[in-house]
C-alpha cells in the first residue's frame, strides 16, 4: 500500500488538474451569460417604465438577427472551404524537408482537428457578428426607406438611394467580401499543410483539387470586385477630389467610364478563373489578373490624374462650373437654407436725432442678463442651500407677463447630494433625491443693485408672475447621474428647509410613474449586479412598492427614446402646467445627400459656449451633409415621462423611422399649446446653418469659385475668449420688412421703426468679411413658434468695400475695441479693475435699428476678494449706433429702463457726444468756446494737468504699462480735484 500512495496521489492530482480548465471555461460562461442577461433586462424594465418597449424590442430583434446571420455566413462559409480544402487533400506528398516539417504539426492538429476548426470559426462568427450587429440602424432604415420625392442630377436616382439604398449596399459587400477573403486564407492553409500546395519538392506545386478550389475563391473575389466597381459609380456623388464635394468634371468624364471598363474587365477575368475547373493551368487566369491590376492603375488611377491636371486644372472654373452649380443647390436643399435670400440693410442708415430717439423708445424687450455671465449670481442668491447647483449657463425663453411675452433668463435648482461630510449609501440614494425649483428673471429687467429680479424664486417655490409651479421637484436633470431609491412606503426623501424653521426639513415621498420597481428580491439581485452595488440587495432600508430611477438626464433619456435623432447640446427647462419640463431638439441627419458638402458636425457648432461651459454638450465628431430639425421633445423632471413630437412632417428619414419605431412620435397637433409657446429655433442647427451660409450665401457657380464673396463667423469679442467663435444669441427684436413690402430709408416725417415688424423672439449672429473685421451681414431665425413665421432664415447683407458712399458698420472686434477706447468707459472700468474688483463682458448683442445697427452690451462687475462669495452685478450698459456715438449707464435709477436711459444719452440729450445723463465731459469747455466762461488760472492749470495725465494714461494702456496707468490715473483723479476746487472760486 505505501508504493501505490503516490501513484493514486498524482491520478488525483492529474484528475484535478483536467477538470479544473473546463471548470473555469463554464463558470467564465455563466458569469457572461448572467451579466447578459443583467444588462438585457433591466434595459428592458427601463423601457417598460418608459413605455417604449417595442423600440428596445425592435433594437435588440435587429441586433439579434444580424449578429446570428453575418456570424454564420462567415463561420458557415469558411467552415466549408476548410472542409473542403481538407477533403481535397492530396493522398500522397513527395518526400522534402518540407513535408517532413509539416508532418509533425499533422500530426498534432489531426486528433483535435475539429476543436480547432469549432474554435476558429466560433471566434470569426462572433466577431463579424458584433460588427455587423452595430449596423443595425443601416439594415432597419432601408427595409423601411421612404422617396425623398428628388432625384440627384448626375444618374437620376432618387435621393433614398444614395441615404438608406447606397449605404446597405456597402455593407453587404462588405460582410460579403472578408467572407471570401478570409475562405482563400483558410483554404491557402489547410491546402499548404496537407501537401495540397507546396513550396519544395518536385513536380506541380499545387495539385489540380487545391487549383480548382482556390481558382473558384479568387473568382468570386474578383466577381464582388465587378459589382464594387460597378456601385462605386454611385459613389462619386460623394467625390472630393473637384473644388467641392460631388462628382467633378474628372469623375465624371474620366473616372465613371472606368469604373464601367474595370467592372466588365473584372467579370472577364472572374470568368476565367472558373474555367479552371473544366481545365488545367492558370496562364488565362494570371493574364486576366494583371490586365484587371494594370487597367485598375492606368485606368482608374493615372487615366483621371492626367485629365485632372492637363485638362481641369488649366480651366477649372469652366471645367467645373455645372458641377460647383450642383453643389450649391444641392448643398443648401441639405441643410434647408434653399430659401435665403441676400436682402441689402444698412446703407441709409437714420441720422435724424429726434427720429432716433423716437425709434429708441418703440425699443423694448432687449435682454441685459447674459446667462453665460450671471450664473454665479444665480447660485449665490438662489442656491438657498449648499448642496443645490446651477449649470454653469443658464438659458433663455420667453413668458407671457400681462399680455406681453418677456425674455427670461431661466434655470432649475438641481441637487448634487447630500451636504458636504454627511454622504452615507442610504442619504445618497434615499433620502437626498431630487433637486427643488424653477427660477426665472426677466432679461431686460434688473433691481437697482444690478442683480436679477426673480419672478420665480425661493424656497417653497414662490411665483410672483408667469405660470405657477405646483410641482418643483426636480427628479430627472441635467445634473442627476446617479441612480435614486424612491417612492418606498413611508420612505421620507428630503424635499426642501423648512421655511419657518431653517433647521428643520419638510420631507416627501415620490408618486411619479417613471422608474422601476425594486422591491422584489430578483429585481434587486439583478439591479446589485448591474450597478455592481450589493446594497440594493443586502439593504433594509428599501420599502415595499420602492422604484429606482436611473438614465435621469433629458438627453440619455430622448436618446434612449429615439435612438435615430442626434441631439441638440442644450436642452433647456420650461415651467409649463405646474410642471417642469425639459425641452430638447432632435436632429436627423446623413452623410448620404448627393453632392451636398460634407461638414464636421463639432465643428460647426462649436463656439464660446461649448468650449468654456459644461451644462452645454458638445456634438460628437460625425460627418454630416443633411441636417433636419425633425423632432421637438420633452421630459418631465418630475417622473420623467418623454414626448417625441415630429415637427418637420416632410423629412423624409424622419418617416423612416417612424414605420421602424411606429406610435412613438406623436404629431404635431398633439403638442400643447402652453407647450408650444416655449418652442424655440434650435441653436446646433442655427451654427450649421451659419456655417453654410457664410459660402453658400454665394449661389453663382463663377462668384463662388472665385471666394471673395465669403465670410468668417466673427471671433467672441471678449479678451478672456481670444480665439473662440461667438455664439449666437436669443432675444427678442423688430426686423426690417421685407423688401417690397417697405422702401429702405426714411419718409420725411415717418420714423425708421415704421418700417420694422413687431418684436419677434429670434436666434441671431452676424458676419465679417474674410480677414476682415467689418460686419457683413446679420442672420436671425425667427424663434416664434405657431405661425408661418417660425424657422425663417433671414439674411441681411451689409455695404461691402465697392459701396464707398455707403458705410460700413463695424464688426464685433471692432465694437468691442471702440468700446474699450473710449475714455468715460475707460475711466469706468479701470478703477474696478484695480481695485479688488473684475469686469466682465457681457454678449454684445447687434440688432437692426433705424436703417443701421444698433451694439448694446452688460458690463458686470465682482469682487476678487477671497473672503467673500464673488457673483457678478451689472456695472453699466454701452450702446454703440455708427462710428462715433456711445452712452454708458453706470447707475441703476430705480424704477427706471435702464436701456432706455443709455439710449436717452445716446440719442436724447448729450447725442453725438456719447455722454449720458449725469455723466460728466471728459474735457471741460475751454474759454472762446460757445457757452464757456474765462477760466481761472488754477483751472486752466488743472486742465492742462488733466489732459496730460489722460495722453499719459493712454500711451501707457498701448503699451501694457499697468504700473504707468495707476500713475496716470492717480494724476487724473488729483487734477479733477484741483479743477473742481477751482472752478468753485470766482475767476480774477
Amino acid at each position: 500500500m505505501t508504493f501505490r500512495t503516490p501513484g493514486i496521489r498524482r491520478r488525483l492530482g492529474g484528475g484535478r488538474s483536467r477538470l479544473l480548465l473546463p471548470a473555469l471555461v463554464t463558470l467564465a460562461v455563466l458569469v457572461i451569460a448572467f451579466m447578459t442577461v443583467t444588462s438585457v433586462w433591466t434595459n428592458l424594465l427601463w423601457y417598460r417604465s418608459a413605455g417604449l418597449s417595442s423600440v428596445y424590442t425592435t433594437q435588440l430583434w435587429a441586433r439579434v438577427t444580424l449578429f446570428f446571420g453575418g456570424g454564420l455566413l462567415m463561420a458557415l462559409v469558411v467552415g466549408v472551404n476548410m472542409a473542403v480544402a481538407h477533403r481535397l487533400r492530396p493522398a500522397y506528398r513527395p518526400l522534402s524537408v518540407e513535408q517532413q516539417g509539416l508532418e509533425r504539426y499533422r500530426v498534432l492538429i489531426d486528433p483535435r482537428r475539429r476543436i480547432i476548426a469549432a474554435v476558429t470559426l466560433l471566434l470569426l462568427g462572433v466577431l463579424t457578428g458584433a460588427s455587423v450587429a452595430g449596423r443595425w440602424q443601416t439594415w432597419l432604415a432601408f427595409l423601411n426607406r421612404t422617396s425623398f420625392g428628388v432625384k440627384d442630377p448626375q444618374f437620376h436616382k432618387d435621393v433614398s438611394f444614395y441615404v438608406f439604398t447606397y449605404p446597405f449596399l456597402r455593407l453587404v459587400l462588405g460582410v460579403v467580401f472578408a467572407t471570401v477573403v478570409l475562405s482563400v486564407l483558410a483554404a491557402v492553409m489547410v491546402h499548404y499543410l496537407y501537401g495540397g500546395l507546396r513550396l519544395q519538392g518536385p513536380g506541380d506545386k499545387v495539385s489540380p483539387a487545391a487549383r480548382a478550389h482556390l481558382s473558384v475563391l479568387i473568382g468570386l473575389f474578383v466577381l464582388l470586385k465587378a459589382f464594387a466597381y460597378w456601385f462605386d459609380r454611385y459613389g462619386l456623388v460623394h467625390s472630393e477630389r473637384g473644388v467641392r464635394t460631388g462628382a467633378s468634371y474628372t469623375d465624371v468624364n474620366a473616372l465613371l467610364p472606368a469604373k464601367t471598363i474595370l467592372a466588365v474587365i473584372a467579370i472577364v477575368c472572374a470568368l476565367l478563373f472558373f474555367s479552371n475547373l473544366l481545365r488545367r493551368g492558370m496562364a488565362l487566369p494570371g493574364v486576366g489578373l494583371i490586365l484587371l491590376v494594370l487597367s485598375a492603375v492606368l485606368i482608374g488611377g493615372l487615366y483621371p490624374l492626367l485629365i485632372q491636371r492637363f485638362q481641369v486644372k488649366p480651366d477649372e472654373q469652366n471645367k467645373e462650373r455645372r458641377f460647383i452649380q450642383r453643389n450649391i443647390d444641392a448643398t443648401r436643399t441639405a441643410y434647408g437654407v434653399d430659401g435665403v435670400t441676400l436682402e441689402p440693410y444698412g446703407g441709409h442708415p437714420e441720422t435724424d436725432q429726434s427720429k432716433l430717439a423716437a425709434d429708441a423708445q418703440a425699443l423694448s424687450g432687449v435682454r441685459l442678463l447674459d446667462p453665460a455671465v450671471v450664473s454665479p449670481t444665480y447660485q449665490q442668491l438662489q442656491q438657498n442651500r449648499e448642496f443645490y447647483r446651477f449649470p454653469d449657463t443658464l438659458d433663455v425663453d420667453r413668458y407671457q407677463v400681462k399680455g406681453r411675452l418677456e425674455d427670461s433668463v431661466v434655470a432649475v435648482r438641481e441637487l448634487s447630494g447630500p451636504p458636504k461630510g454627511q454622504n452615507s449609501w442610504v442619504k445618497d440614494r434615499l433620502i437626498y433625491t431630487h433637486g427643488y425649483g424653477f427660477v426665472r428673471a426677466p432679461g431686460e429687467r434688473l433691481t437697482p443693485d444690478g442683480t436679477p429680479d426673480f419672478q420665480q424664486k425661493d424656497i417653497p417655490q414662490k411665483d410672483v408672475s408667469g405660470p405657477p409651479v405646483s410641482t418643483p421637484q426636480i427628479y430627472f436633470g441635467e445634473r442627476t447621474t446617479d441612480y435614486s431609491i424612491v417612492g418606498g412606503r413611508g420612505q421620507k426623501e428630503f424635499d426642501h428647509p423648512d421655511p419657518s424653521d431653517s433647521s428643520q426639513q419638510v420631507n416627501s415621498t415620490y408618486q411619479g410613474r417613471g422608474g422601476v420597481r425594486i422591491d422584489s428580491p430578483l429585481n434587486r439581485l439583478l439591479f446589485a449586479a448591474k450597478f455592481q452595488d450589493w446594497n440594493l440587495l443586502l439593504s433594509g432600508a428599501i420599502k415595499k412598492d420602492a422604484r429606482i430611477l436611473y438614465h435621469r438626464t433629458p438627453r440619455e433619456i430622448v436618446h434612449r427614446a429615439a435612438p435615430w435623432l442626434t441631439l441638440d447640446g442644450n436642452p433647456y427647462p420650461v415651467a409649463v402646467g405646474g410642471r417642469i419640463q425639459w425641452v430638447l431638439d432632435g436632429y436627423t441627419t446623413s452623410n448620404g445627400y448627393p453632392y451636398s458638402q460634407t461638414l464636421g458636425l463639432q465643428d460647426a457648432t462649436r463656439d464660446t459656449i461649448t468650449d468654456t461651459r459644461s451644462a452645454v454638450a458638445r456634438q460628437a465628431d460625425h460627418k454630416i451633409n443633411y441636417l433636419r430639425n425633425s423632432v421637438k421633445a420633452t421630459v418631465d423632471a418630475y417622473d420623467g415621462t418623454v414626448h417625441l413630437y415630429l415637427w418637420d412632417e416632410k423629412d423624409p428619414i424622419a418617416r423612416t423611422w417612424m414605420k421602424v419605431f411606429p406610435g412613438t412620435v406623436e404629431p404635431k397637433s398633439k403638442i400643447p399649446p402652453g407647450l408650444l409657446e416655449h418652442l424655440r429655433y434650435p441653436e446646433d442647427l442655427f451654427k450649421v446653418q451659419r456655417r453654410i451660409l457664410a459660402q453658400y450665401h454665394v449661389t453663382q457657380a463663377d462668384a463662388f469659385y472665385g471666394g471673395q464673396g465669403f465670410w468668417d463667423v466673427p471671433e467672441d469679442p471678449s479678451p478672456a475668449n481670444k480665439g473662440k467663435t461667438q455664439p449666437p444669441y436669443y432675444l427678442s427684436l423688430r426686423m426690417p420688412q421685407q423688401p417690397g413690402t417697405q422702401q429702405e430709408g426714411t419718409a420725411s416725417g415717418q420714423g425708421a421703426s415704421d418700417q420694422f415688424g413687431p418684436p419677434r423672439f429670434s436666434l441671431t449672429s452676424v458676419y465679417t468679411p474674410r480677414g476682415q473685421r467689418y460686419l457683413s451681414a446679420f442672420l436671425t431665425a425667427d424663434s416664434t413658434p405657431g405661425d408661418a413665421g417660425y424657422g425663417k432664415l433671414r439674411l441681411l447683407e451689409m455695404p461691402t468695400a465697392d459701396q464707398p458712399s455707403q458705410p460700413r458698420p463695424q464688426g464685433p472686434g471692432q465694437v468691442q475695441q471702440a468700446f474699450e477706447n473710449y475714455t468715460p468707459i475707460r475711466n469706468l472700468l479701470f478703477p474696478n479693475r484695480n481695485s479688488g474688483t473684475e469686469t466682465k463682458l457681457g454678449n454684445l448683442l447687434t440688432l437692426p435699428f433705424a436703417g443701421g445697427l444698433l451694439n448694446i452690451e452688460p458690463i458686470y462687475s465682482q469682487t476678487t476678494q477671497s473672503n467673500q462669495s464673488p457673483y457678478p452685478t451689472l456695472l453699466a450698459v454701452l450702446v454703440k449706433y455708427g462710428d462715433v456715438s456711445l452712452a454708458i449707464r453706470s447707475e441703476v435709477p430705480k424704477d427706471v429702463d435702464l436701456l432706455q436711459s443709455a439710449l436717452s444719452g445716446l440719442f436724447g440729450r448729450g447725442a453725438g457726444t456719447g455722454q449720458s445723463p449725469g455723466t460728466p465731459p471728459s474735457q471741460p469747455s475751454q474759454p472762446g468756446q460757445p457757452g464757456g466762461a474765462k477760466l481761472s488760472p488754477e483751472a486752466q492749470k488743472a486742465i492742462s494737468e488733466l489732459s496730460k495725465a489722460i495722453d499719459d494714461f493712454d500711451k501707457a494702456q498701448k503699451a501694457g504699462d499697468y504700473k504707468g496707468m495707476g500713475d496716470a490715473w492717480n494724476r487724473m483723479l488729483q487734477a479733477r480735484k484741483a479743477l473742481t476746487e477751482a472752478i468753485q472760486k470766482p475767476a480774477k
